[in-house]
């Protein structure tokens, strides 16, 4: 990340009181949404649209993979999948796809797998470096099948918002990429941390990893994948669950 964008973001979070209250200034989420545009024009004629996230060697994993926000969701369902260690989840994928999907986690595993040691920050100012092992989301997308007219893939989480339980879907955390992302090789779903199952704190049994982006778009606790044309019929329209209350869509480290 640039020290300017750095700085920008940094600037917002302090001033605001980090990733509760961006809503409250009209002026500032005006130039999030400005931002972001320079953001992904930079990125894409800069570095490249295919460019890579800097990966690290394994002695600079950081010792322990700070979990930021939700550490358990607050949801019944989500609960008893802990219980039975994940044994009943399954991941949806629908929408604009040729084949819907219900995958389970030793199905997704039986795909070819990737690793990478990879820093994580957060929009809040720090980072940290773990290793994570998943899938790539291509070859999830590929087995569904996206239509001519999908456009964006949507994440679906089991963490409630807002006090509400994951009964009220339309509560709960959501985030959301363009197809371009999604295909990127270091576009994963991820099922390990540091050479063990994913912790719940940092989102078992499935978390995405966008590692050209910020933390806020690493969504955990995933339940369903849904490709769609456009995004402003969805939710509050602005692609994500902190996109509605004023963050970038686009977050380009």
């Amino acid at each position: 990340m640039s020290i300017g964008r750095r700085a920008f973001l940094l600037a917002g979070a302090g001033l605001l009181g980090g990733c509760d209250r961006l809503s409250d200034s009209a002026s500032f989420t005006a130039m999030l949404r400005q931002a972001q545009f320079l953001s992904r024009w930079a990125q894409n004629h800069v570095t490249g649209a295919g460019a890579l996230a800097q990966e690290f060697g394994e002695d600079e994993v950081s010792g322990e993979f700070r979990s930021n926000g939700t550490s358990m969701p607050d949801s019944a369902i989500y609960r008893g999948l802990v219980a039975n260690g994940f044994h009943d989840w399954l991941l949806q994928v629908d929408g604009a796809v040729r084949q819907p999907l219900q995958l389970n986690l030793a199905q997704l595993k039986m795909l070819p797998p990737r690793t990478q040691v990879t820093r994580h920050d957060c929009v809040e100012g720090w980072s940290v470096i773990g290793k994570w092992t998943g899938v790539q989301l291509a070859r999830v997308l590929n087995l569904a099948g996206p239509l001519p007219r999908a456009r964006f893939v949507v994440f679906h989480c089991a963490d409630p918002m807002d006090g509400s339980d994951q009964t009220a879907p339309l509560s709960t955390y959501y985030e959301s990429i363009d197809l371009a992302e999604a295909y990127h090789p270091q576009t994963i779903l991820a099922y390990g941390l540091n050479d063990a199952p994913l912790p719940v704190a940092n989102g078992a049994p499935l978390r995405l990893r966008v590692e050209r982006q910020l933390g806020y778009k690493q969504a955990k606790y995933l339940m369903r994948i849904e490709l769609v044309d456009r995004l402003d019929g969805i939710r509050g329209g602005k692609g994500g669950y902190w996109e509605d209350l004023g963050y970038e869509w686009y977050a380009g480290i």
